[in-house]
């Protein structure tokens, strides 16, 4: 019973859940996720704490980025188990020294969100873990990402995931490796594999492919 229990309280959102909807406190006032953000693509990012060297970097990097994932309707958040003076001050601190503005808001955690979204492991405290959630614009979690707290992660990375879905959605395709820098298929996508056999003769006709079951087109 206590096994189950203790799985209960550890439970957090998973791919292709609606994202659970919370009212928070933020550097920008109060929000309520994820209605706030309907229509609109956002991210959720946690970070183990402020005034920490790597958490800074990542800041400025998220910042800097900021426009480009605006372009795609897509808006940032951050969360740490911090008081929101402590994010305000830091968020100064990083603007005074470093020349850098976050634009986007840092919600102040008791640790009851951070628990709810599975962003605190058991073995590293009260700290949050670096996690990421993409959330599309219908409130749909589509992606879910865990860094360790010893290395900082990669928002380029990020910023094409967030891409990479929005074309995979309007396209009604998949993404390869890398893309849209794929070392075999370059920036084309991935066609969905066919369900029957007459499909998987006539595709070869339509499509390029190394065989029937490996098919991709160039975006128009």
């Amino acid at each position: 019973m206590a096994k189950l229990q203790d799985k209960v309280e550890r439970y957090s959102p998973l791919i292709g859940e609606p994202f659970p909807e919370l009212t928070v406190q933020s550097t920008h006032g109060k929000r309520t996720l994820p209605h706030d953000y309907a229509g609109r693509w956002f991210i959720l990012f946690s970070h183990p704490a402020d005034f920490t060297p790597v958490c800074t970097t990542e800041f400025v990097a998220f910042a800097r980025k900021h426009q480009e994932f605006k372009e795609l309707n897509c808006e940032l958040i951050g969360l740490s188990v911090d008081q929101v003076f402590s994010h305000i001050k830091w968020a100064e601190w990083i603007k005074d020294n470093l020349g850098v503005e976050i634009p986007f808001p840092i919600i102040a955690d008791t640790g009851q969100i951070a628990a709810e979204l599975g962003m605190i492991h058991p073995a590293k405290g009260t700290n949050t873990v670096r996690s990421v959630f993409v959330v599309d614009d219908k409130g749909i979690i589509r992606v879910i990402l865990y860094y360790p707290q010893e290395v900082g992660r990669n928002i380029g990375e990020i910023l094409r995931i967030v891409r990479a879905l929005q074309t995979s959605d309007a396209n009604g395709a998949a993404m390869p490796a890398d893309w849209p820098q794929n070392e075999l298929i370059g920036d084309a996508v991935i066609i969905p594999p066919p369900t029957d056999e007459q499909t998987a003769r006539e595709r070869q006709k339509t499509y390029t492919c190394y065989d029937w079951w490996f098919c991709y087109r160039k975006l128009s």
